[in-house]
């Protein structure tokens, strides 16, 4: 006599899981979050920012200027002298038009260094130009 139960257990095969779809809505998910991330470009130097009573806070400032206690520049981590400032302002704000400018300069910077800094920016065409500055800690 023919056992139809046992002739269905063999016949079964295994169950398979397809991953590719899985792995491809990863892949998607990871390209959206770095499309719509925007990358802020740190200075590469701690400076002692000056305190002031009527700082305000700046949400998109991705483009970042150092200056420390000894006036040298910094942009995008490295060292620059104070004549291509300009140049590389106008390279980062055609990567990003919208991108604001802010110059972090210590306290102990002289003005002039600040001053020069911050005309190289508007020379190349930053249109919010603004100088980083610290609330003072309530007491």
């Amino acid at each position: 006599m023919l056992n139809i139960a046992a002739a269905r257990r063999n016949n079964r095969s295994a169950v398979e899981l397809n991953m590719a779809p899985l792995i491809d809505m990863v892949f998607i998910l990871l390209i959206f979050f770095l499309v719509t991330t925007s990358f802020v470009k740190e200075t590469g130097i701690e400076v002692s920012r000056p305190t002031t009573a009527t700082a305000t806070g700046k949400e998109k400032a991705t483009i970042l200027v150092g200056i420390d206690a000894e006036n040298r520049v910094f942009f995008d981590r490295r060292e620059v002298d104070i004549r291509v400032v300009r140049a590389n302002i106008e390279r980062a704000l055609a990567e990003n038009p919208e991108g604001a400018v802010v110059v972090v300069a210590d306290k102990e910077s002289s003005t002039g260094t600040t001053i020069q800094v911050m005309d190289g920016c508007r020379m190349a065409g930053a249109q919010n130009v603004s100088l980083a500055a610290k609330l003072p800690q309530a007491e």
